[in-house]
Order: structure tokens, then C-alpha cells, then sequence
């Protein structure tokens, strides 16, 4: 548990970095990788609101912007302003196309009296879009 804790306070200081002028609803993520690499993202709003990149999918370019090539074990989410702050729909493909896999990889949330609450990708998004060469 003291690894969720360390990836949410990761979190909570990347909702310090969003910009979010428009809706000033702040989100900060924190992805753990196989590999044991940490990489951070808040939401970055744009005027045009459908050009505005969630904490989660901002932390996963990053990641693979710096070669990540493995798959995500965790992500803590984190806003000031709700809590269990779970991702957005797109977020939640995102995070399936990237998952170390769907029962174990771990979404960590914070409830509204400050403790850790882990929830799995499967319990979040159970049937995400799946190519099928079948």
C-alpha cells in the first residue's frame, strides 16, 4: 500500500501543474510501469474543449515519448475538487490499450476521507474496444 500512496502523492502534485482555465477542474496521474518507471501528467485544457488531454492519456504519451515499452501496472488519479476521480471513457480505452492486463493492472483512487481505494481495469471498463484478427 505504500507504493499506491507514493503514486498518488506523485499524482496530487502533477493536479498542481494542470492547466484548466476553463472548467478549473485540475486532474494530476501517476503511471507505474513494469519496468518500475513513474511518469506524470495533469489535464491541459484548450479553448476548443475537444483538444484538451486528460492527466492519464498526457502521462502515457510522456511515457512513450521516452521509449516506455513496457505495460502499465498502476495509475493513481488524483483531483483536488472530486474524489474517486476515475478517467474519462477515452482515458479508460487508453489505459486498456496499454495495460499490463485487465484483471491485474491497478487504478488507485482517493475516497473522500483521504484513504487509497484500488479498483482493477477490468472493474472499470470491462469491455473495451479490442482488435480481433480472428
Amino acid at each position: 500500500m505504500d507504493k499506491y500512496k507514493e503514486l498518488m502523492d506523485k499524482a496530487k502534485e502533477a493536479s498542481k501543474r494542470a492547466y484548466c482555465p476553463y472548467s478549473n477542474f485540475a486532474v494530476g496521474a501517476c503511471v507505474l510501469y513494469e519496468s518500475g518507471a513513474i511518469y506524470t501528467g495533469c489535464n491541459v485544457e484548450n479553448v476548443s474543449y475537444g483538444l484538451s488531454l486528460c492527466a492519464e492519456r498526457n502521462a502515457i504519451s510522456t511515457a512513450l515519448g521516452f521509449g516506455e515499452k513496457t505495460k502499465i501496472k498502476a495509475v493513481a488519479i488524483y483531483s483536488p475538487k472530486q474524489a474517486y476521480c476515475l478517467p474519462c471513457g477515452a482515458c479508460r480505452q487508453w489505459l486498456s490499450e496499454f495495460c499490463l492486463d485487465k484483471e491485474q493492472t491497478k487504478i488507485i483512487l482517493e475516497d473522500k476521507n483521504k484513504e487509497i481505494v484500488v479498483l482493477t481495469q477490468e472493474e472499470i471498463f470491462p469491455y473495451g474496444f479490442k482488435f480481433n484478427f480472428d
